[in-house]
């Protein structure tokens, strides 16, 4: 389970770049830890309510209240800390320490309970709860919770009983919930969480500061957050697991303003298990200089024009292409419901992609290449041990990412069941891996892009390098488009000329179309670490995928803004000799 708490999400757009967290192996590394005091307030505070919820139900007279059949608590007990500088002087420096919990209640029965259609999200109520283990104030707060949740199941229970007497009949008539086997997995808690705040508040001002030499530069900010947090789950059908998570991440933003109105950021983000293990300060001062150097290349460079033709998209670009193009759409859920857009539900077992690509999801990977992944979990937020899920083999689609609601054909959960504390939990993407058997080094593919953009009668192909976030509509009433927001474009020209860096590009397209365009890919792959927001909140999700070189591409031109570039000059700030010389 992988919890990410609102306050620990900086977005951009539905995606950005995050950390990783690190969790034992389900089964494998690590001793099972013995029941903790919280564990054991969990489990009777469960088996009270539904021995006395039963009861009630057993001995009242027709129309009584119906009892739950199936009671579930989530708890996320975290220690974090949180540190943010900006111009070389701090903005923030604090540490807390939440326990919250997540109570589904499920009235009815598995095919039709009151989680239906539209009334998914009845089911939870979220609380607070004590930081200490007190028995008494630990079932006091569940207790609280426990009841408010099954008032709200019996009344959205009501809504569909009725709503199904009057409804057309629907497309999809699978259960609202899975049967599953329960798990039993109490994993060693998470470490206690070790930061030295005085050391990372000298270096966050020291990276900020980089900052002040750049006047264009308008807004920076450096963010250390790091968090230690265990994660528990039991529910009344037996299941009970602990997973521990230990996260770090420093995000450096940077932003700046054309001449024209049109704002333009970068973003770089270094993440790790654990501060210690971030990158030194010489690495980190120098991407910070790269990062706005090349804020100032791009505030002077050409704005695009609306282009279709070839194209490559960097490894990285590549893995948020098929993050948001692909992945959104093969998740469970997107497959039944009056209102989603069905992209794919029809075409299994058919080719959706071209022959020489493969795409899985598998969450119970760490590290690829020796490179942390933020889509690793060992259980999901259903209590689901995590599962590696081939969702296409060679060009054709297999099979969809499942959590405990049932879909046609699908009838399982595959272990993708997820969510943001606070939200149901929904099939969700994890690691989603792209691998390619139809692979050309780097001087190949831009000599293939070169090819195919005379062959077009293209002055010019585009190259993608770096990304900053995208999204993807998904639901019948909208075109079913997508956009993805790059950082860092070129034009490749097909004369010789060197390439040109160009701002305000948008990618813009329809799914089966853009990914049926791909003709070949690079020899190695590249990782896309980000969070990702959807209708279960924002979970931390990796893509990895090889560059690759696609024959069209459409982009548009971003938004433009009306506002001027700050109109007062900043203040003169004095350089050391030092600064001037990494200026």
């Amino acid at each position: 389970m992988r919890k990410i708490h609102r306050a620990m999400a900086v977005l951009i757009g539905s995606t950005v770049l995050f950390t990783v967290a690190r969790a034992a192996e389900p089964g494998g590394g690590g001793k099972t830890a013995p029941d903790s005091r919280l564990m054991k307030a969990l489990d009777a505070e469960m088996a009270r309510a539904m021995d006395s919820l039963g009861k009630g139900a057993a001995t009242a007279k027709d129309g009584a209240a119906p009892t739950p059949y199936f009671l579930s608590y989530a708890v996320a007990d975290a220690a974090s800390v949180s540190i943010s500088a900006q111009f070389g002087a701090l903005l923030n420096s604090n540490q807390s320490h939440t326990r919250t919990a997540d109570v589904q209640v499920r009235i009815g029965a598995p095919a039709l309970d009151n989680t239906h259609g539209e009334h998914r999200a009845s089911a939870l109520s979220t609380v607070p709860l004590p930081l200490g283990d007190d028995p008494a104030a630990l079932s006091r707060s569940l207790w609280f919770a426990t009841n408010r949740g099954y008032g709200r199941a019996l009344d959205s229970y009501l809504k569909v009983k009725t709503e199904q007497q009057v409804r057309a009949k629907e497309e999809d008539l699978s259960a609202d919930f899975s049967a599953e086997q329960p798990k039993s997995e109490l994993l060693a808690p998470a470490p206690g969480l070790t930061v030295d705040r005085g050391e990372w508040e000298g270096r966050l001002r020291e990276l900020s500061g980089l900052f002040k030499q750049f006047p264009d530069v308008f807004y920076n900010n450096v963010n250390l957050q790091a968090s230690s947090e265990t994660d528990y789950f039991v529910s009344s059908e037996g299941a009970r697991v602990s997973t521990p998570n230990h996260v770090a991440r420093l995000v450096i933003v940077g932003r700046t303003r054309a001449a024209d109105g049109m704002d333009l950021f970068r973003v770089e983000t270094f993440e790790s298990d654990e501060t210690g293990h971030l990158p030194d300060q010489k690495t980190l001062t120098a991407k910070t200089l790269e990062m706005a150097r090349n804020l100032e290349a791009l505030r002077a460079a050409p704005i695009t024009e609306p282009y279709n033709g070839p194209a490559i998209l960097s490894g990285r670009a590549s893995a948020v292409f098929f993050h948001e193009v692909l992945g959104h759409r093969l998740e469970g859920q997107r497959q039944r419901g009056d209102d989603e857009g069905q992209t794919f539900t029809r075409l299994l077992n058919k080719q959706i992609l071209p022959t020489f690509l493969s795409v899985a999801d598998d969450p119970t990977v760490e590290k690829f290449e020796g490179h942390p992944l933020s889509g690793h979990y060992s259980f999901d937020d259903e209590g689901q041990p995590a599962r590696r899920v081939d969702l296409i083999k060679d060009g054709v689609l297999q099979t969809f990412l499942m959590s405990r609601l049932p879909i046609a054909s699908f009838a399982n959960s595959n272990g993708h069941g997820r969510a943001e504390t606070g939200r149901m939990p929904t099939g969700r993407q994890g690691n989603l891996i792209v691998s390619s058997s139809k692979t050309v080094s780097d001087k190949e593919l831009r000599a293939m892009l070169i090819a195919e953009a005379k062959r077009q009668n293209k002055p010019y192909g585009l190259y993608f390098e770096d990304i900053s976030s995208g999204f993807a509509v998904t639901t019948r009433r909208s075109p079913q488009a997508f956009q993805v927001i790059p950082l860092v474009v070129y034009r490749v020209f097909v004369d010789g000329r060197p390439d040109e860096l160009v701002r305000g590009v948008s990618i813009v397209g329809t799914p089966q179309a853009a990914l049926n365009r791909i003709l070949a890919t690079n020899d190695h792959q590249d990782i896309f670490n980000g969070i990702c927001g959807a209708e279960s909140g924002s979970i931390p999700v990796s893509a990895v995928a090889p560059a690759m070189l696609v024959s069209e591409i459409e982009t548009q031109r971003q938004s433009q803004g009306t506002a001027r570039p700050p109109i007062l000059p900043p203040p003169t700030t004095l350089l050391t000799a030092e600064q001037k010389v990494g200026r």
